[in-house]
């Protein structure tokens, strides 16, 4: 996909979009969590599928199967050592290479997304990060975040910190308020709930 050249909409022709799908994959059997197959696709090809027309710069955050991921995405990122640090390094990764003022951060394990909830995200952008919350609870891989935040996140990083919403929380993010049902924001990070849901 790098080198080709799409039309960005307006509505979030400044944003990067991040897809993370480097974890362990503990709660699917040590599977690569992208890959595991909801209905008739894996689970990042839904995401992505909503994802990619809406920026030219999509970008995924990935540790093995790279070959793989590199046909969904304009650039692909791993974390810089091999013991699975967590999203926070990813997104860290993400803002150094990031070709535009923000970067949208989505999981990859959250198929029914669709873009109203991606362009919410961005209508808020400004100086601050832009995070979802369900009845005070902060979903911070559905965020928004400039990208001249790199070096405060960088700094936390080197500080020890290792939790996103921690890290997030500490830069005053703005609320999105979602009910605590909506769809849209299911994880479906277990097998169990994958064999649940209908496709």
């Amino acid at each position: 996909m790098s080198g080709t050249h799409r039309p960005t909409p307006l509505a979030l022709a400044r944003c990067s979009i991040l897809l993370l799908a480097g974890g362990r994959g503990q709660r699917m059997g040590g599977q690569d969590k992208g890959w595991v197959r909801w209905g008739e696709h894996a689970l990042i090809e839904h995401v992505q599928r909503v994802a990619q027309p809406l920026t030219d710069d999509l970008i995924i955050s990935c540790n093995r199967n790279h070959q793989r991921y590199r046909t969904l995405a304009d650039q692909l990122i791993s974390d810089p050592s091999d013991d699975f640090p967590g999203p926070l390094i990813g997104i860290i990764e993400a803002l150094k290479i990031a070709q535009h003022p923000y970067l949208l951060v989505l999981p990859c394990d959250a198929p029914l997304i669709d873009s109203q909830l991606l362009q919410d995200l961005q209508r808020h952008a400004g100086k601050r990060p832009v995070m979802i919350r369900q009845e005070g609870y902060w979903q911070p891989l559905f965020s928004l975040l400039p990208t001249a935040l790199l070096l405060n996140l960088q700094a936390q990083w080197q500080a020890g910190q290792r939790s996103v919403q921690r890290a997030l929380l500490d830069l005053e993010p703005v609320a999105l308020d979602y009910p605590p049902d909506d769809p849209r924001l299911g994880n479906f990070n277990e097998l169990a709930l994958l064999a649940q849901a209908p496709p």
